[in-house]
């Protein structure tokens, strides 16, 4: 079982910026994938960024070279740095991590999430 908390949303303006932490209480190296997800008003959740424990990111197409990605091994943190935010930003943001058990099973942990709201 691996804890995840998502820290460091908050309100910011068009333009602005913001950091997500999401501290895991135990070695992210144990998970196979750390991801942010977004859950914004009336729409589905939605896949932001993800990171492999072997370095490799992914990123939604809306937020390529806006958003960042980044993990710090020894603190057990994976962040997301959201520069240039616009208001459609505007979700609860979720930490998750992956592991596969077999090849058909993968555990699943889900931070509290974290509201991001930019106004315009």
């Amino acid at each position: 079982q691996v804890q995840l908390e998502e820290s460091g949303g908050g309100l910011v303006q068009a333009g602005g910026s913001l950091r997500l932490s999401c501290v895991a209480s135990r070695s992210i190296l144990s998970l196979d994938t750390v991801g942010w997800y977004r859950r914004a008003p009336g729409k589905q959740r939605e896949l932001v960024a993800l990171i492999s424990s072997g370095g490799s990111t992914t990123y939604l197409d809306h937020v390529k070279g806006r958003f960042t990605i980044s993990s710090d091994n020894a603190k057990n943190t994976v962040y997301l740095q959201m520069n240039s935010l616009k208001p459609e930003d505007t979700a609860v943001y979720f930490c998750n991590g992956k592991r596969a058990v077999t090849v058909e099973a993968t555990l699943q942990f889900w931070g509290q999430g974290t509201q991001v709201t930019v106004s315009s």
